[in-house]
Formats: structure tokens, C-alpha cells, sequence
């Protein structure tokens, strides 16, 4: 049996979850009648403070619906360097909201107010207009590191200060508020919209969430509609994302604990030159040059039973749901014989 840690998003649906969605209460959503999708959007929303939720299939429609929803052609998002709506969404900013984008470098994709006061466009036409702020947390490509809210809190004021638009990438945010012991609401009253993925370390097979004010998701149910995220009958996924947040969140804890045994392992094995620090569930590491290739070690793993990335250089482990104490031990002890 495949050990899998390529991603969190290879959970499967746990036998309670199942019969969760096998006893969904069904309607059309499209024309808002869909009584467990409408569940799901008002608990969301209520567990962040906010007023209002849209279902949609993937974390990736979320965030391009918030790109239209906060800019017009010709304005400009400043997110990091690392962030995934710049890498990993197919061109969606140039695509969707046809709008320009100011990328920073910080360390491991967490910027400052400071920084980002120092990339907002002067008023000239010369220039794209500086019209929104993206951040993500926990950032992916910096291995799983997490935004505080601290952290954010001056970026929020910097914002509103500049009436600039606030949105959260927040596919793992639930790794973050569980590593760092803080609420949901904490992030509602700073964002003007935030991303949740419902289909990672919480479990759930598909979908995420929209959180944003009555207006917001307003104009996000059109844009939805015009990229194709109606789903009718999706009471049975939401039914999945419903128990999802109800039952799954402090559990991350335990992803949390089995990745940091991992690098601690790592940290003793002679062909590893460098361990991103590991907050959440996420383990980056980059291999000594004359050993293997990211490619040629995830090949190697592959041949002995573990699944893992090539990543940024080096290679990725995601702890989740469905990887247990004995996968642990089986994957260390095949890390401690390499």
C-alpha cells in the first residue's frame, strides 16, 4: 500500500462524512434552493463573522471570482512573489480580471505593510491603478509558514488607509488558526474577502467557500454563474464540507505533529541540505547536490512505497487525514535507510 504525501488533497471522505452526504436534504442552487448548500453558506459565514458565503467547486474559482469581484481591467493586485494565485491558477488575474499584478519578494511569502506601502501605485495614468492586496495563508510555496494575525493587522489598517480591497487566500487556513491558536472571526473583521478550501486537511472531496459581504457575494454569484460553478444538486458536496468544519478542524493538530516528526527525521538524514521551518503541515527540503535530484528522490520514495513532489527545488511532504502513526513510521525508517 502507497504511502501518499503528495498533497492534502488526496483525502478520501471518511465513513461518517459519507453518510453525511448520502443523507443531504437536495435542491436546485442555482436558483438558491438547495437547503444543505445554503447550510453550509450560512455557517461558513457565521464562523468568520462575515455576512455572506458562496459554494463553489474549487479554491482556485474562489479566488479568481475575488479578483473580478475587487478589480477592473487596467488595476493592479499586489501579492508576493510565491503566492498562488500568481503560479498555480493558470494566468487567471491576466485571464479573468484582465488586471496587472505587483509581485514581492519577502522571506517564505509572507509581506509587510511596509512593503506593500512601498509597491501601491501614485496616481498617474501611466500606471496601473493599486486597487487590491492578496495574501495567503498558510503560503504553499514557503512550506506551509503562517500569516498571525498580528502580522496582518497593520496590513489591514495600511488598506483601509489607501481604500485598498483585502482578500485572503486562505486554502489552509485552518492549519494556520489551529498552529497558532487563533479564530476565525479574528480574520473576518480584517479581510474584505477571504478563500476557504473545504478538499484539503479538512477532507472534504470537493469545493471551497466565498466569505465577503452580502454585495460581494452578490457580484460573486454572477461571476460564478458566467465561469460555469453552478452545480444544481450540490447539497451532497456541501453536506461533505458542512461535516468537514464541524468535525475536522482541531484534528490538524495531528497533521501538524506528523510533520514536524518528519523533519525531524530529515534533520539527521546526510543527503538533506536544508529544511524550510515547518509550522504547519507542510515539509519543503532541499537535497545536497551530489546525492539525487528532487526528481530522482521522489522516484526513489516511489519505488519503496512513498508518494511525494518535486517542489521549488526540492521536495514536498503533506501530512493529512488519511496518513497515520504507521505511515509515519514506515516513511521515517525508509528516509533513515536512503
Amino acid at each position: 500500500m502507497m504511502v501518499d504525501l503528495r498533497s492534502d488533497t488526496v483525502t478520501m471522505p471518511t465513513a461518517a462524512m459519507k453518510a453525511a452526504m448520502f443523507n443531504a436534504l437536495l435542491g436546485d442552487d442555482v436558483y438558491g434552493e438547495d437547503p444543505s448548500v445554503n447550510t453550509l453558506q450560512e455557517y461558513a459565514a457565521a464562523l468568520f463573522g462575515m455576512e455572506a458565503a458562496l459554494f463553489c467547486p474549487s479554491g482556485t474559482m474562489t479566488n479568481q471570482i475575488a479578483l473580478r469581484v475587487h478589480l477592473q481591467p487596467g488595476d493592479e493586485v499586489i501579492c508576493d512573489q510565491l503566492a498562488h494565485i500568481y503560479h498555480y491558477e493558470g494566468g487567471g488575474i491576466a485571464l479573468n480580471a484582465h488586471a496587472s499584478v505587483r509581485l514581492i519578494a519577502s522571506e517564505q511569502g509572507k509581506i509587510t505593510a511596509e512593503q506593500i506601502a512601498a509597491n501601491i501605485n501614485p496616481e498617474d495614468i501611466h500606471y496601473p491603478t493599486t486597487r487590491l492586496v492578496a495574501l495567503e495563508n498558510t503560503v504553499n510555496k514557503g512550506g506551509g509558514i503562517c500569516y498571525k494575525v498580528a502580522d496582518i493587522e497593520p496590513i489591514a489598517k495600511l488598506c483601509k488607509q489607501k481604500s485598498l480591497s483585502l482578500h485572503l487566500d486562505g486554502a489552509r487556513l485552518f492549519n494556520a488558526l489551529v498552529a497558532n491558536g487563533e479564530q476565525p472571526q479574528q480574520y473576518g473583521k480584517l479581510f474584505d474577502t477571504i478563500s476557504i478550501c473545504l478538499s484539503k486537511g479538512l477532507g472534504a472531496p470537493v469545493g471551497s467557500l466565498l466569505l465577503g459581504s452580502r454585495e460581494h457575494i452578490r457580484k460573486a454569484l454572477r461571476i460564478r454563474k458566467a465561469m460555469g460553478g453552478g452545480m444544481r444538486q450540490a447539497g451532497m458536496l456541501a453536506a461533505a464540507g458542512l461535516y468537514a468544519l464541524q468535525h475536522h478542524i482541531e484534528r490538524l493538530a495531528e497533521d501538524h505533529q506528523r510533520a514536524a516528526a518528519l523533519a525531524q527525521t530529515l534533520a539527521c538524514c546526510n543527503y538533506v541540505s536544508e529544511i524550510l521551518p515547518v509550522q504547519t503541515n507542510i515539509v519543503v527540503f532541499k537535497l545536497k547536490t551530489n546525492y539525487y535530484s528532487p526528481v530522482q528522490f521522489t522516484e526513489l520514495l516511489k519505488s519503496k512505497g512513498v508518494l511525494a513532489n518535486p517542489f521549488a527545488g526540492g521536495v514536498r511532504f503533506v501530512t493529512h487525514l488519511n496518513f497515520n502513526d504507521e505511515d509515519l513510521k514506515k516513511v521515517q525508517k525508509i528516509l533513515q535507510s536512503l
